[in-house]
């Protein structure tokens, strides 16, 4: 148990450090054609609109704007990559928020095919992490993320972002109900990252379970 400890212990330094390195910006991918080469292990993020995925990006990273936060639904319609490293090491993806409300038909399709494809054909993509609002646990549109990805048979980690927004009780109960979700998805995996950005809870080890996950 010591050893394991001394591991994880050593796995979050090496992560902290290296998130503490060059963290930059390469290039935004409105359609698949505009990809880059695939050259390096890719950790995709997503999540609801206003799920706090920018904010958990700018956490890990120690930046204050590394990804741009907008409190308008569905304003970013494509994929974002960064370089993590120098050299690099692996890439982060920021992938558009869903569950757009009043977007069109039209703006819904196209982010279900950019998506869709992306995750399908994306050989160098580890592991996609899964925001999902502490104060709202897996709503309908998460689950159907959940089955999106598990048709991808691309291997998620769901974090529950914002926990420092309710009650320690409310939170045990949503964990628990996440938990129990997870476990009817065959590529959801099978640990629950409790976070949040604005103190710091979770951000040590997550950044450690990108790290392991690039790693594979």
């Amino acid at each position: 148990m010591d050893e394991d400890a001394a591991a994880a212990r050593d796995l979050e330094e090496r992560a902290r450090k290296l998130f503490s390195g060059p963290v930059t910006f390469l290039k935004s991918a409105p359609q698949l054609k505009f990809l880059p080469d695939p050259d390096f292990p890719e950790i995709a993020f997503c999540g609801r609109s206003n799920v706090g995925k920018s904010s958990l990006l700018n956490a890990l990273t120690g930046r204050k704007a590394i990804a741009r936060t907008s409190v308008t639904p569905g304003r970013t319609q494509e994929l974002n990559f960064f370089d993590v490293g120098d050299p690099v090491v692996f890439r982060l993806v920021d992938m558009p928020g869903y569950g757009f409300a009043k977007a069109p038909p039209a703006v819904v399709e196209a982010w279900r095919r950019l998506v869709r494809e992306f995750l399908r054909g994306r050989v160098v993509l580890r592991r996609t992490l899964l925001l999902v609002d502490s104060r709202h646990g897996v709503k309908p549109v998460d689950a159907e993320m959940m089955k999106m990805l598990d048709e991808a048979a691309v291997g998620y980690r769901i974090v529950l972002t914002k926990a420092d927004k309710i009650k320690a009780s409310e939170l045990e109960k949503v964990t628990a109900a996440t938990l129990a979700e997870a476990r009817k998805h065959v590529a959801a995996h099978p640990e629950i990252h409790v976070t949040s950005s604005e103190k710091g809870m979770g951000i040590a080890a997550l950044r450690a379970a990108v790290l392991s996950d690039a790693e594979i």
